[in-house]
C-alpha cells in the first residue's frame, strides 16, 4: 500500500463530490430529514420513536452510502477511469482504500449530523453514550460504502446499481429485528438474520439505547460489523482488473 497514492485517490473522489450538490445533499440532508419526519409520525409515542429512531440511525447511513458509492463507482467503471488508473503503477489495495476513506469521511459527517439531531435537537432518551452511538452510525455508514463498492462491480448502468438495493438490502432490513424480533421469527429466517450485517447494527444501537454501560454484545456488534466492511472491501478489490472488457 502507498499512502500518497490512496490519500490522492481519496482527494480526487472528494473533490468530485464536492461539486455534485444533489449528491451531498441527499448524503448529509436526507438522513436527518427522514428522522425529523419519524419524530413527527411518532409525536404522541416518544418511547416508539426512542426504540426506532436508534436502530434507524445505523439504517439510514447504510443505505444512503450504499446507493451513492455503487453509483459513483460504477461511473468510474464505465467511464474507464479505473481501467486508466489501473494502468499505472498503482496497487488495487491503494484505489479500493483511496475509495473508502473518501467516502468513509463524508460518512462521518453524515452520521455526525443525524447523530447530533437526534441526541440533542430530538432528545431521543438513550442509557449509553452518544459517542458509542456515533461509532455504530459511522460503522453502518462504513459498511454500507464497501457493499457500495463492491456490487458495483455487477451492474452495467446506473439502473442496474439501483436494483441492488432492493436485492441486498431490503431482505436485511426485513430480517433485521427492526419490525418484529428476530428471536419470534421461523426458525430458518431467524439463523438468515444471524449472518446479516444489518441485525448487528440494529442490535448494536438497540444495546446503546438501554444500557449505561459498554456490553458484550457492543463489543460483539461492532467487531462483526467493521469485520464485514473489511470483508467486503477485500472482496470489492479482488472485482478490480488491470484490464477490462
Amino acid at each position: 500500500m502507498n499512502n500518497s497514492r490512496t490519500l490522492a485517490t481519496s482527494r480526487r473522489v472528494l473533490w468530485q463530490l464536492a461539486h455534485d450538490k444533489r449528491t451531498i445533499a441527499m448524503l448529509l440532508l436526507v438522513p436527518c430529514l427522514l428522522l425529523l419526519l419519524l419524530y413527527w409520525v411518532f409525536d404522541a409515542d416518544p418511547k416508539s420513536f426512542d426504540s426506532i429512531g436508534a436502530s434507524l440511525l445505523g439504517i439510514f447511513p447504510l443505505v444512503t452510502m450504499f446507493l451513492v458509492t455503487s453509483i459513483a463507482t460504477l461511473r468510474e467503471r464505465t467511464s474507464g477511469t479505473l481501467e486508466r488508473l489501473l494502468s499505472m503503477p498503482m496497487a488495487k489495495t491503494d484505489l479500493i482504500i483511496g475509495y473508502a476513506v473518501a467516502f468513509s469521511l463524508i460518512a462521518t459527517v453524515q452520521a455526525a449530523l443525524a447523530t447530533g439531531l437526534a441526541v440533542w435537537a430530538l432528545d431521543i432518551d438513550i442509557e449509553g453514550s452518544a459517542w458509542l452511538l456515533l461509532l455504530m452510525a459511522l460503522l453502518c455508514a462504513v459498511l454500507g460504502t464497501a457493499l457500495g463498492l463492491f456490487v458495483s462491480a455487477f451492474a452495467a448502468s446506473e439502473f442496474q446499481a439501483v436494483q441492488f438495493l432492493p436485492a441486498v438490502l431490503f431482505p436485511q432490513l426485513l430480517l433485521c429485528g427492526l419490525f418484529a424480533p428476530r428471536d419470534s421469527m421461523q426458525p430458518v429466517l431467524e439463523a438468515i438474520s444471524n449472518v446479516l450485517p444489518m441485525s448487528y447494527a440494529v442490535d448494536g444501537m438497540n444495546e446503546v439505547l438501554r444500557h449505561p454501560d459498554i456490553t458484550g454484545n457492543v463489543v460483539r456488534d461492532v467487531i462483526v460489523i467493521a469485520g464485514c466492511a473489511l470483508l467486503v472491501l477485500g472482496l470489492g478489490s479482488a472485482t478490480l482488473r488491470r484490464r477490462t472488457t
